[in-house]
């Protein structure tokens, strides 16, 4: 019985990772098609839809602007997501496990629900379409992957190096910079990388947030879609697939893609 379970978990896997694996599939070998329309399988191989990207100055400015916020978002996120974890981690704060579900709530709640709820929130303010309202957008989306990583790099943490140091002397910021930065260094950037992939490849949210004058590689790309759909869509979705996979892998050798989404224990110190 335990056998039959387990093979049966194994067929689901399975499945499940070739469904995620079709589009991937499809697309990329559409990307080296010789011919004019898309074809599955390609007709011929040729590279001339990469090409063409660079003749493309709308892709080329959407990828520009997406990897802009994209790096703001991150760095934002590094910072905010890094200072909420060591707060909810080392202090007895009232109501701890509520503001760590409000401020990790953007994990579970769907997206084009986020989407709409921030348009409703930022247009009374004057912050609909523009770039300010859309960075902070994605800030609330990226946030949690960084707070999440962090409470689990600290939830091994031995707060008595902290107090060691500042038994010897240390500030509180020498502490920090010293000590506590270099431990959970690696949670960080792990964080930002996810931080940064999630902003690049946002569609979801993005769309609610831009405007015609400011446009990110994924809305040109869904845009492009809508109005006729033809290989070099195809050739610039390989290049946001390459780049996803590539910082995806960064991200697993340092921390474990794993750990993103795994529980943490963290304790007080």
């Amino acid at each position: 019985m335990m056998k039959t379970l387990g093979g049966l978990r194994i067929a689901v896997a399975v499945l499940a990772i070739i469904y995620i694996l079709i589009p991937l599939i499809v697309v990329i070998p559409a990307s080296f098609t010789s011919a004019n329309y898309p074809s599955f399988p390609a007709e011929g191989f040729s590279l001339q839809w990469y090409t063409k990207i660079l003749e493309r100055p709308e892709f080329l400015e959407a990828f520009i602007n997406s990897a802009k916020f994209a790096a703001l978002a991150a760095i934002f996120s590094v910072i905010f997501g890094t200072l909420g974890a060591l707060g909810i981690a080392k202090y007895d704060i009232p109501g701890k496990s509520y503001i760590t579900a409000l401020l990790t709530s953007p994990l579970s709640v769907p997206q084009l629900v986020l989407g709409i709820a921030l348009l409703m929130y930022f247009t009374p303010m004057m912050l609909a379409g523009t770039s300010t309202g859309f960075l902070i957008a994605h800030i609330v989306i990226c946030i949690p992957y960084v707070m999440r990583l962090v409470l689990t790099g600290l939830s091994g943490f031995d707060y008595n190096l902290e107090r060691a140091a500042a038994i010897l002397g240390a500030n509180p910021l020498t502490v920090f910079l010293k000590v506590t930065l270099p431990l959970i260094g690696s949670a960080a950037i792990s964080g930002g990388l996810f931080a940064f992939l999630t902003s690049f490849d946002n569609v979801t949210v993005s769309l609610f947030m831009v405007s015609p004058e400011m446009r990110t590689l994924p809305i040109e790309i869904f845009s492009q879609m809508q109005d006729a759909y033809n290989p070099i869509v195809a050739s610039v979705s390989s290049v946001v697939i390459f780049i996803s996979v590539v910082l995806i892998v960064i991200l697993e050798k340092i921390q474990g893609v794993g750990k993103v989404f795994g529980g943490s224990h963290h304790t007080n110190g």
